[in-house]
């Protein structure tokens, strides 16, 4: 999709909320509508305090207390960026906790001498320790479309908490709020088709993450009878995928993604299939990150097809390496470059001019379309996919965990490493990132659980002999 249906998908989504909480902020009783300037001023500023005092003090009843909620969402989104982060700030520093309060809470728990003491000692802690702001945030439940309010609010928090340190506590305290909301027990799976309203097909253009959709055929196509497309919906958000899933229904372990979307492709037999290939999957929701319903996803997805499709043998990916290109290009500048086996080197230096293996491996990467010469390409196969090997199985974060994030996703879930495929993905984007390279995870339904347990504990990556066999001299 482009930018500009991008632009309009969004203006719409925003214009359909604010229209929705204009209704009830404006409708007759006591409550009246905030004004402000988009940039917030110091007197929208008091108003702003007094109204969300207001809200706290839940003067009214219920239906009052909705309508002010609905006047302060009405008005933010009326705001520009700046008047959005003055908005923020407010609720960080107006009302957050009292640390005055805290301290004598956990005084008077400290000096408790029995049972019936220490619980009402430890009830005043809690209480002290939750933030008012937390209650002016939960009203915001009671709303049309509040919990996506919150969830968009949180994506643009996430990113202002990193360079103001005064609006880290609100976005945990909303974090958790949303922790709870989104708990996966709540969450419903549903299988995508070609009959779903185009209102909700055309969020999959703007949320797909890895593989661009490049229009309504390139759509119908992921959607075809050899084809599945799964997504966790939350019931206060129904028309909003959280996360979703493609898979490709196949025989055998897929090896290039170009050929799983071809849209020329004959169409597969999905009773016939062996092997369900997860080739796609997005998070929808910047605003939920840190909150994981991938690894239930997966699980449930596989349960399903399980039932559906009795024929499939084999789950697993076709995976991309984002950090892997990143990786190598730091490690070939450190130079004492010592990852390659003399007979790599010895090959990477002769398909190029320069007298270095890490300055010949700059040099093969840089020339224009490399990938369609048959000579370079044959000479950097064996000595990447051994960069890729080490990349995947030695680099690792602290903690123990794979250096690279998608790595970790699916090996945190309980799949090994089972298959590195050269020139996968010769997308702008696959070349980027890995050099096209992609793999196959594997979730064998034998060993998710102790995988699961051992990559956990920070033992070697599970691995196939055919991967580890790329780093043997």
């Amino acid at each position: 999709m482009t930018e500009h249906k991008k632009s309009s998908f969004w203006d719409r989504t925003l214009r359909n909320l604010r229209g929705a909480w204009d209704k009830i902020a404006s409708d007759t009783g006591e409550v009246s509508e905030i004004t402000v300037t988009p940039d917030l001023n110091e007197d929208d500023r008091l108003h702003l305090i007094e109204h969300m005092q207001a809200c706290l003090d839940a003067r009214g009843g219920e239906v009052s207390a909705r309508k002010r909620a609905a006047a302060l969402g009405h008005a933010y989104l009326s705001l520009n960026e700046d008047g959005r982060k003055k908005f923020l700030n407010i609720l960080a520093s107006e009302f957050g906790t009292n640390r005055q309060t805290i301290n004598e809470a956990v005084a008077n728990l400290s000096a408790a001498k029995d049972g019936e003491a220490r619980f009402k000692a430890e009830q005043s802690l809690r209480k002290a320790l939750k933030a008012p702001r937390v209650h002016l945030l939960t009203q915001f439940n009671a709303l049309p479309e509040g919990v996506k309010f919150l969830v968009d609010l949180r994506e643009e928090l996430i990113q202002w908490a990193k360079q103001d340190a005064s609006l880290k506590g609100l976005e945990s305290d909303l974090k958790s709020l949303l922790t709870g909301w989104f708990d996966v027990g709540f969450l419903e799976l549903q299988q995508i088709t070609w009959q779903a309203p185009a209102s909700l097909l055309e969020k999959f253009f703007v949320y797909e993450a890895v593989h661009e959709i490049k229009g309504w055929d390139d759509l119908k196509n992921r959607l075809a009878s050899d084809r599945r497309c799964f997504a966790f919906f939350h019931p206060r958000m129904p028309e909003e995928p959280l996360i979703f899933v493609w898979v490709a229904l196949v025989n055998g372990i897929a090896d290039n993604v170009h050929v799983l979307l071809d849209q020329d492709a004959p169409l597969g037999d999905p009773e016939t299939a062996d092997s369900a290939i997860f080739y796609s999957i997005s998070n929808a929701q910047d605003g939920l990150s840190g909150i994981n319903f991938g690894n239930f996803l997966i699980k449930r997805v596989v349960d399903s097809l399980s039932k559906e499709l009795p024929k499939l043998k084999n789950f697993a990916t076709l995976s991309p390496m984002p950090g892997f290109r990143r990786w190598l290009d730091g490690r070939l500048l450190e130079g004492n470059f010592d990852l390659l086996t003399e007979e790599q080197d010895e090959a990477i230096m002769s398909a190029a001019s320069k007298g270095s293996p890490e300055a010949a491996i700059n040099e093969l990467l840089s020339r224009d379309k490399w990938y369609e010469n048959d000579e370079v390409s044959g000479a950097l196969r064996e000595p990447m996919l051994r960069l890729c090997a080490y990349y995947l199985l030695q680099e690792k974060r602290g903690g123990g965990t794979a250096g690279d994030s998608v790595a970790h996703f699916h090996l945190n879930n309980g799949a090994q490493v089972e298959q590195l495929n050269w020139l996968a993905d010769m997308s702008e984007r696959g070349l980027a990132q890995s050099a096209g390279v992609m793999l196959n995870y594997l979730y064998d339904l034998k060993t998710i659980d102790s995988n699961h347990e051992s990559y956990r504990a920070g033992e070697a990556i599970n691995a196939s002999t055919r991967v580890k066999n790329l780093l043997k001299n």
